[in-house]
């Protein structure tokens, strides 16, 4: 009963920026953790960036200093802004949402890093 939509991805040069927002809907009591995940092709997907309720955040340690994640707890919204690109942030971003225990994800947004 809960739905992301995710907006934001494309090519962009190395040294680029990229902006990448997620909006909730549905019926929930409360998000405990909203964040992004992404997945490169041939491997895992992992950890971006998380950002708890209570405004704790965890950051992949190849994101940090790059990447800012905020989040309106209001409007149940989470936002990704990604600078100073590398060819090795290519890959298929996700939203993820937390609630009730329950995991949810969008449909993931592809961000390409390319001359």
């Amino acid at each position: 009963q809960v739905q992301l939509v995710e907006f934001g991805g494309g090519l962009v040069q190395p040294g680029g920026s990229l902006r990448l927002s997620c909006a909730a809907s549905g019926t929930f009591a409360n998000i405990n953790n909203m964040g992004w995940y992404r997945q490169a092709p041939g491997k895992q997907r992992e950890l971006v960036a998380t950002m708890s309720t209570a405004g704790l955040i965890d950051y992949a340690d190849s994101v940090l200093g790059r990447f800012t994640i905020s989040r309106d707890n209001a409007k149940n919204t989470v936002t990704l802004q990604m600078n100073l690109l590398k060819p090795k942030d290519t890959a298929v971003y996700y939203c993820n949402l937390i609630t009730g225990g329950a995991n949810y994800w969008g449909q993931g947004t592809q961000v390409t890093v390319s001359s």
